[in-house]
């Protein structure tokens, strides 16, 4: 089965917040091939989405949250997504994309 993917516009402006960030520390077109990259591996939830473990948010939401890890070492960012599961058209809508040092979506600060 093929999902169709949808990409929330948080998640589009947090992958675009991460290319400027990059574009700043890298040249552009490394940063650009890490952008180009992240869209393959968002692309790349069309086949077998229930192959990535659920995120750490999966606790703190109704639905459930998986996450694929993109990049690596100080670079690494979690794709945060939930899959829609419909009888005609099944979607992987990607919630957001986040740095993996950033806190966990719905956790308290203060702990």
């Amino acid at each position: 089965m093929k999902y169709r993917i949808e990409i929330s516009s948080v998640a589009e402006a947090e992958a675009d917040n991460a290319l400027l960030r990059l574009s700043q520390l890298m040249s552009s077109t490394e940063a650009n091939q890490w952008y180009s990259g992240l869209l393959q591996a968002i692309e790349s939830l069309s086949h077998m989405p229930k192959r990535c473990p659920l995120a750490r948010e999966n606790e703190y939401f109704s639905q459930e949250i998986r996450q694929l890890l993109y990049g690596r070492g100080r670079n690494s960012y979690r794709i945060l997504f939930t899959i829609l599961e419909e009888q005609e058209a099944s979607t992987i809508r990607i919630l957001h994309i986040r740095h993996g040092t950033q806190q966990t979506l719905g956790q308290d600060p203060e702990t």
